[in-house]
């Protein structure tokens, strides 16, 4: 059965696009069966270029991607979480909405590279070093054996990450 993450961020325009984008990449590279979703509390409505743009860089199909609310993962037709990440500070101190099926909420903070540099080279190599950390925890997340664990063991291996 597909482990499905659900990765947040306010505006669902850099971190948690990065980190969909990794984690999907990573478990499609070790045969793990982990889907990963982003979502936005207050989505801009469009991905920063350099989010794309490092990903694609890597080597990661990006079409399709948008900026969306987390709306769309309450109702009774959105895929179940087993877990849910925030990759920002202020979306980890926003009231979430009722997850169905209750997933592991945890918090793993990056600084916004959106908010690095004063030119487009400096912001291009903070987002590819946000991508480069995001990617370690997220192959290491795409290694988890869902399968085996309960709640409580799967939060304490998240907050091993």
């Amino acid at each position: 059965m597909t482990t499905n993450i659900l990765i947040l961020c306010t505006h669902n325009s850099a971190r948690s696009v990065l980190s969909e984008g990794m984690l999907n990449h990573w478990a499609e590279q070790q045969g793990s069966d982990v889907r990963a979703y982003s979502a936005g509390s207050m989505p801009s409505g469009r991905i920063n270029p350099f989010a794309i743009e490092v990903l694609q860089a890597a080597g990661i199909d990006t079409a399709g991607y948008r900026s969306k609310s987390w709306d769309e993962f309450t109702g009774d037709s959105a895929p179940r979480m087993r877990v849910v990440i925030t990759v920002c500070d202020s979306a980890a101190n926003e009231p979430c909405p009722y997850w169905p099926g209750s997933p592991v909420q945890i918090h793993w903070g990056y600084p916004d590279p959106s908010n690095a540099g004063s030119n487009e080279a400096e912001k291009r190599a903070a987002f590819e070093s946000t991508r480069q950390a995001i990617g370690e925890r997220m192959r290491q997340l795409a290694q988890v054996p869902f399968d085996t664990l309960d709640d409580a063991q799967l939060r304490a291996a998240l907050q091993r990450l």
